[in-house]
């Protein structure tokens, strides 16, 4: 069996996500018949049927499924590889750590301000992004790390290491009648009838069922609360985008969330083992240690691989 190439893992992947062949054809920007025959090549090179085929539509099969992980792993491995080697030949370098926008603000202050006294540093760019971006932007090179939450976010393919365990509050419109309570319970915000959570999307894109408002941005998020229609249910920390017109409630058997640092497991980066450096000094409460050289001790493999790379 030859090699697979991207341009068929791309139309593969298209028809896996659109599940019609002719949207996936609208969207590659080609007509559907070349791309029924790639499907069928693929599906014959590799001696499995993909995708089920009848008048209700199109459906992956099991072997589909694994193709539909492996693909995007592997596109994202190419992507990677073409923005890392852009960047290392730039005259100016620098790290790119994502994070999202508001989220665990005093603690990315403290970090920042750890790692300027590593020596030897190089500049950080800030990515800001929204819920649950950071690991594509991680496995496509477009950030070197990015601050994470557990159990929330997709660790697969990182390396990481835990900085803080907090735990969440409720962001409620200041009028409504929970806001004036000292700490809520669960049950006290998952089902009040005037004020539904707000749906975030799964980690493959899907929302779970209920009858709350389906966002993707925190600045969606704050108006509808503001304007009494959702509710939601974060860490602690991620109140600094919070508007005069919402209150935090403490909920206090919410589970804890547990902010990282996280980077590819592949990284050789000396940049990127100085933030880890910085990390694990927040992390056991020793910020203001003095510089250190070495790579940080342990089983995270920008700590004990030799780096080949300044970023």
């Amino acid at each position: 069996m030859g090699h697979l190439e991207t341009r068929e893992l791309r139309y593969f992947l298209a028809v896996a996500e659109e599940l019609h062949f002719g949207r996936a054809a609208e969207r590659l920007g080609i007509a559907q018949p070349p791309l029924s025959r790639a499907i069928h090549q693929l599906e014959t090179r590799l001696g499995a049927q993909l995708f089920e085929r009848d008048r209700r539509g199109v459906t992956l099969t099991a072997s589909g499924d694994v193709l539909a992980r492996e693909a995007r792993l592997a596109l994202d491995a190419v992507e990677a590889a073409s923005r890392r080697t852009r960047r290392a030949a730039a005259p100016v370098r620098s790290l790119v750590l994502a994070t999202k926008a508001g989220a665990s603000h005093d603690l990315l202050n403290s970090l920042l301000a750890a790692y300027e006294r590593v020596d030897e540093t190089v500049p950080i760019e800030l990515q800001l992004c929204e819920v649950g971006e950071q690991a594509k932007l991680l496995r496509t090179g477009a950030a070197d790390l990015a601050l994470m939450h557990r159990p929330v976010d997709d660790f697969a393919g990182l390396d990481a290491v835990d900085i803080v365990t907090e735990g969440q509050v409720a962001i409620l419109p200041a009028a409504h009648p929970l806001a004036s309570r000292e700490q809520l319970t669960l049950a006290d915000v998952e089902h009040v009838p005037d004020l539904p959570i707000a749906r975030w999307p799964r980690l493959d894109g899907t929302y779970p069922d209920g009858p709350g408002p389906e966002v993707r941005t925190q600045s969606q998020l704050a108006q509808l609360v503001a304007l009494g229609r959702t509710l939601l249910v974060i860490p602690a920390s991620s109140r600094a985008w919070q508007w005069p017109e919402h209150v935090a409630v403490p909920v206090v058997d919410a589970p804890q969330i547990t902010t990282a640092v996280a980077w590819p497991a592949t990284s050789r980066s000396l940049g990127v083992a100085a933030v880890v450096r910085a990390a694990m000094d927040l992390a056991t409460g020793d910020e203001h240690a003095p510089s250190r050289k070495s790579s940080p001790s342990g089983s995270m493999s920008v700590a004990s691989a030799a780096p080949t790379s300044p970023v």
